[in-house]
């Protein structure tokens, strides 16, 4: 099917994009200047672009100021769940530009989660700022303010501003301080530690306008720890919600964050949907096809993905709903907002190929997603974690026998925490338990990410005549690690730490 026949350049955001919500209360915009000063969008014009409409509108609300001067997006950031090929990176590349060539001493950190993104993108940047119209920015010297070392890639201005760039995975942006502008690429790989370790920097921001966020990302995996950018995809929806906008309703006003969405007809690819190579759906999730991004780029990024999902996710921007699908098809319906029940017991279990390492709790009939790391480089840390919690709670911790997991059972009890290793059969019991429960609706949860994700790659395997939770799809570890903690309570295993360890 053939994309439609419109002056694609000309379309607003409210008419490309799936979702825009935006904060209330904006009354001016950087994007055209404040107090007679030049506009980020004048400068973009010196340095030779031209945005079309829907990029002009969302650099408009991502600049917007409210009455007291300050970024209306300051505390929420400004989101961008858009597909691969639309030129997000380039439209936040201009706009950080021309902030740095109109505000003198402003630091930029740019993040991506793997260093080859990252160095793609301060590639992409070096070409830009070396255009004749932006080069005279830069400092002067011999490489013109531009730094190529890997891991300290940076480009400096003349008049005392700084963009940064560096990779989330080894660490990158931990420890700086009095940072103007943060931009997560791969946003969708972005957990809560790395950004609790990020945002801090900000918080001495000395920019008039307050410190400015930017999450861009596709929608996550499955395996992805993308629970921060999941979480701020589901408040902008439960705002459009509320005001009963449905998609492409236009814009809605409400939170903290700016949150634009483009994506295809979610049923694409589906039975009962359009076909997964439709140009007209591409057309719907990329506004910058077919005018700024050829077929041959498409044609591109869909061979080079590697599966149907990894298109409709990176090619068409559609979110997977992990529980459609699921072995609990009531798993949605026993989410819940009410705060956690006191935690009675934690469970860790390793994912099949000893890549993650997932920390859960029960208590109250309440299954919890605490905490996910890396097997290798994060397993002391995770140590450290689950002791910390197991101690201060004074809860037992539950592992299965002969797994990943157990080989940590010598140094969580080193540190004093009370082990409870499940033998299989124990875990039988436990799965087969959580199935039950379940089902009767004895059990809820807290929508968490990494828990629902779990649920939605689990399935049923048969071993003689037991069955137990199969990870052959994915990761499942946290959902394992859930139905652990939840087996010894009902087993009734208690801690028996010495009382003045306790913190009762």
């Amino acid at each position: 099917m053939e994309a439609p026949s419109v002056e694609r350049s000309t379309l607003r955001l409210s008419e490309v994009a799936r979702h825009v919500v935006i904060p209330e209360g904006i009354e001016r915009t950087l994007w055209f200047g404040w107090d007679g000063q030049t506009g980020a969008l004048d400068r973009c014009r010196a340095f030779g672009v031209q945005f079309d409409t829907w990029q002009d509108g969302l650099a408009q609300v991502g600049l917007g100021i409210r009455a007291d001067g300050r970024f209306a997006a300051s505390v929420g950031g400004i989101v961008m769940s858009i597909p691969r090929q639309v030129a997000k990176t380039f439209v936040t590349m201009c706009l950080v530009v021309a902030l740095c060539t109109l505000f003198p001493n402003l630091t930029v950190v740019w993040t991506a989660h793997r260093t080859r993104t990252t160095t793609q993108t301060f590639q992409k940047m070096k070409g830009f700022v070396k255009r004749r119209a932006v080069k005279k920015y830069l400092l002067p010297g011999r490489n013109q303010g531009i730094r190529n070392t890997n891991g300290e890639q940076e480009i400096r201005f003349r008049n005392g501003s700084v963009i940064m760039f560096g990779a989330r995975e080894h660490g990158f942006g931990r420890g700086f301080d009095e940072v103007d502008i943060e931009v997560f690429d791969e946003a969708q790989i972005l957990t809560e530690k790395a950004l609790e370790d990020m945002i801090a920097a900000t918080n001495q921001s000395r920019w008039q306008f307050g410190a400015l966020l930017f999450f861009m990302g596709t929608p996550p995996r499955p395996i992805d720890q993308g629970q921060e950018f999941t979480n701020r995809r589901a408040k902008a929806l439960a705002i459009k919600k509320r005001a009963g906008v449905g998609h492409f309703g236009g814009v809605v006003q409400g939170g903290k964050a700016v949150y634009i969405e483009c994506s295809a007809d979610p049923n694409c690819g589906k039975k009962d949907g359009p076909k997964l190579d439709d140009r007209a759906q591409v057309a719907i999730a990329n506004p910058s096809y077919p005018h700024r991004t050829p077929d041959l780029s498409i044609e591109r990024l869909r061979e080079n993905l590697t599966s149907d999902d990894s298109w409709r996710r990176e090619g068409l921007g559609i979110w997977d709903e992990f529980y459609r699908t699921s072995i609990f098809p009531t798993w949605s319906t026993l989410s819940t907002s009410d705060p956690a029940p006191p935690v009675e017991a934690l469970g860790i279990m390793a994912s099949f190929d000893r890549v993650w390492l997932s920390l859960g709790s029960y208590g109250g009939g309440h299954l919890a997603a605490v905490d996910k790391m890396p097997y290798v480089a994060g397993r002391e840390a995770f140590v450290a974690e689950v002791a910390r919690i197991a101690l201060e709670r004074n809860v037992p911790v539950a592992v299965q026998e002969k797994t990943g997991a157990a080989l940590l059972a010598p140094a969580l009890e080193a540190l004093g925490v009370h082990v409870e290793l499940v033998p299989f059969a124990g875990m039988v019991v436990a799965c087969d338990d959580l199935d039950e429960a379940i089902t009767t609706e004895a059990v809820h949860h807290g929508d968490y990410d990494a828990l629902n994700a779990a649920v939605g790659l689990a399935s049923w395997a048969n071993v003689g005549k037991q069955r137990v939770l199969d990870s052959k799809a994915g990761d499942i570890s946290m959902l394992e690690a859930g139905a652990l903690a939840r087996h010894i309570v009902m087993a009734g295993v208690i801690a028996d730490y010495p009382l003045e360890d306790s913190i009762l």
